[in-house]
C-alpha cells in the first residue's frame, strides 16, 4: 500500500499535495498580499446573475404583458418570453403593443370629431334602413365605431379586371380638373408606377392640385424613384409612418397604413384592395383584385378620410367638404376607417356582427385568414345554426408563415360546415364579404390580426341588392376555378405538416 506524504514545502496560499494527486484544502487565511475578509471565489459568477436576470424577466413579463395585450396575444408573447427571456422582452418593446404617438391619437381623435359635427346638419343626405334586416342593426353600430354615417344616392361599380380597373384610375386622373388624392399602401417601381407617376405630372402641369400618401414600408420602392420628381413637378407626396429617427412620432415600428383610396375632383372615388404595381410584382404570384369605384356623397367621405391621413401625418388641415349631390343610382353605403388610433378594433367588431347577422348565406373573401378567437368563434357559429358559410382563399400564398398558421384553422371549420373554396389560377388577394342578398363589404381588410389591431384600414359597406348580386357573380367566377377540400382529406395531411401549422399558430400575433 502507497502512503500518504506530504510535501515538505507546500504552495503558497495553503494547499497540500497529496502524492501523485494534487488537492486543494481551502485555509481560513488569506494568500500572501490580500487583506482579510476579501473573498472573491465565495461571489456569485456571471451564470448566477444571468440566471437571476432572466427570472426577473420571465415574472415581469408575467405580471405585465397580460394587462396590456389581449389574451391570445400574451399567450404568445410570454411563450416568446419564457424560452429566451433577453431576447422576448425587447422584441415584446417593439412589436408586443400596438401604440401610436399621443400626437396621432389626438389627431385622429380631432378628426373624428370634425367629420362627426360637420355630417350633422346633412340629414338629406343620411340613410335609414326600415324594417327588420341585418343592416338596421349594422348602420347604427358602424356610425358609431368609424364616425361616418350611411348615406343614398351612391354609384357603385365592382371592377374585378386588374388592367382595366388601373386604366380606369388613369383616365379619371386624367381628367381631372381640380384636385388629384391618392392614398395607398404599396407602390412599385414598374410599369405601373410609371403610368399613375406620369398621370399626375399631367394632372398638377394643367394646374390640378395633387397629392400622394404612400406608406413608408410597403412604398419604399416607389417613394425612393417616384417622390423627387414628383415634387419638382408639383405633386405634394408624403410618407407615412415612417421608421428611422422618426419612428418614435409614430408609434410602433411594424404599425402600417395599408388602405387604398383615391378622389378625383370629389367627382369619383377608388376603394379596394389593389396597390399601384404590376400584377406580378411578387414573382410567382400574380395579383387578382377586387376595386370598387364610386360616385356621389361616399366620395366625400373617402375624402375625409384621406384629409384625416394627411392631417395626422403633416398637421396639414384640408378644406373638405362632406356633402356631394346624390346620383342617379340610388346605393345606401357607408364607410368604416379603422385602424389603432380608434378606441376599439373597429374593423373585428364590424366583421364580426355581419357574420352574426347573416341569416342564410355568407361568403368571405380573403388572401389572409389568421383570425382571432372571437372571428373563428363566431364563423362555427353561423355555420352551425345553418348558414351556409364559403371561405375563398388563394391555393397559393406569398406568405408561407402565414399560409401554415391559415392551414391550422382549416380542420375545425370544416368540421363545422364551413365551406373552403381553395382558387388555383392567381394570388387572390381581394379582400370582400357578402351577407345574404342585401350586404356587401369591399376595401383592404383582410381577416386576420394585422388588419384587425395593427393596419389603418378603410372598408365600404352596401346596403343594396343590385351590388350584392354583382359580388355574386365575381365570387362564383372564384368558385368555378376552386378545390375544396373535405374534412376526411384534410386529416390525411402528414403529421409534420400538423406540426408546422400548429407552431405556426401560436406566432400568429406576430404576423
Amino acid at each position: 500500500m502507497s502512503s500518504t506524504r506530504i510535501s515538505k514545502n507546500p504552495p503558497q496560499g495553503g494547499f497540500f499535495r497529496f502524492g501523485p494527486i494534487t488537492a486543494r484544502a481551502r485555509f481560513p487565511f488569506p494568500r500572501r498580499g490580500r487583506r482579510i475578509g476579501h473573498m472573491p471565489d465565495s461571489l456569485p459568477g456571471f451564470g448566477f446573475w444571468l440566471l437571476l436576470a432572466d427570472w426577473i424577466v420571465r415574472i415581469g413579463a408575467l405580471l405585465w404583458i397580460p394587462s396590456r395585450t389581449s389574451s391570445a396575444a400574451a399567450r404568445s408573447w410570454l411563450l416568446l418570453v419564457f424560452f429566451v427571456p433577453l431576447a422576448g422582452l425587447p422584441l415584446y418593446l417593439l412589436f408586443g403593443h400596438p401604440w401610436l404617438s399621443r400626437e396621432r391619437v389626438a389627431r385622429q381623435r380631432l378628426a373624428s370629431q370634425v367629420i362627426r359635427e360637420e355630417q350633422a346638419p346633412l340629414a338629406h343626405l343620411r340613410w335609414t334602413p326600415t324594417g327588420d334586416g341585418a343592416d338596421t342593426e349594422m348602420v347604427p353600430l358602424v356610425e358609431r365605431l368609424g364616425d361616418f354615417m350611411a348615406t343614398h344616392g351612391n354609384r357603385v361599380e365592382l371592377l374585378d379586371d386588374y388592367d382595366a380597373s388601373l386604366q380606369r384610375l388613369v383616365n379619371d386622373i386624367d381628367g381631372a380638373r381640380h384636385r388629384v388624392h391618392l392614398l395607398y399602401y404599396l407602390m412599385f417601381d414598374d410599369a405601373v408606377g410609371d403610368r399613375i407617376a406620369d398621370a399626375l405630372l399631367r394632372a398638377a402641369a394643367r394646374g390640378v392640385e395633387c397629392r400622394l400618401l404612400l406608406d413608408a414600408v410597403g412604398a419604399k420602392r416607389g417613394l425612393r424613384r417616384y417622390a423627387r420628381p414628383l415634387r419638382a413637378g408639383g405633386v405634394r407626396v408624403e410618407a407615412l409612418l415612417p421608421g428611422g429617427l422618426r419612428w418614435r412620432r409614430s408609434g410602433r415600428m411594424d404599425l402600417r397604413n395599408h388602405r387604398k383610396v383615391v378622389v378625383v375632383d370629389n367627382s369619383s372615388g377608388y376603394i379596394g384592395s389593389q396597390n399601384l404595381a404590376d400584377a406580378t410584382f411578387v414573382p410567382g404570384h400574380p395579383n387578382r383584385e377586387l376595386v370598387a369605384r364610386v360616385e356621389g356623397p361616399v366620395v366625400a367621405h373617402l375624402e375625409a378620410v384621406f384629409a384625416s391621413d394627411w392631417y395626422i401625418e403633416t398637421g396639414e388641415i384640408l378644406d373638405v367638404a362632406l356633402t356631394l349631390p346624390a346620383c342617379d343610382n340610388d346605393v345606401a353605403t357607408q364607410l368604416l376607417p379603422s385602424g389603432p388610433a380608434y378606441p376599439f378594433a373597429n374593423a373585428r367588431d364590424t366583421v364580426n356582427a355581419l357574420i352574426h347577422l347573416a341569416k342564410r348565406e355568407l361568403v368571405l373573401v380573403t388572401p389572409y385568414f389568421v383570425p382571432d378567437d372571437a372571428t373563428l368563434g363566431a364563423l362555427r357559429i353561423a355555420a352551425l345554426s345553418g348558414v351556409q358559410v364559403t371561405l375563398i382563399v388563394s391555393a397559393s400564398n406569398n406568405q408561407r408563415l402565414t399560409a401554415l398558421a391559415q392551414h391550422s384553422h382549416y380542420e375545425e371549420l370544416l368540421a363545422a360546415g364551413v365551406r373552403i373554396a381553395l382558387y388555383r389560377p392567381h394570388f387572390l388577394h381581394a379582400k370582400h364579404m357578402r351577407i345574404d342578398d342585401g350586404i356587401a363589404l369591399v376595401g383592404s381588410i383582410n381577416l386576420d390580426i394585422r388588419s384587425f389591431a395593427l393596419n389603418a384600414e378603410v372598408g365600404l359597406l352596401c346596403y343594396d341588392r343590385g351590388v350584392a348580386a354583382r359580388m355574386r357573380e365575381i365570387e362564383c367566377s372564384y368558385l368555378a376555378d376552386a378545390d375544396f377540400p373535405t374534412l376526411d382529406d384534410w386529416r390525411r395531411r402528414p403529421q409534420w405538416k400538423r406540426s408546422l401549422e400548429g407552431l405556426a399558430r401560436l406566432a400568429d400575433s406576430f404576423m
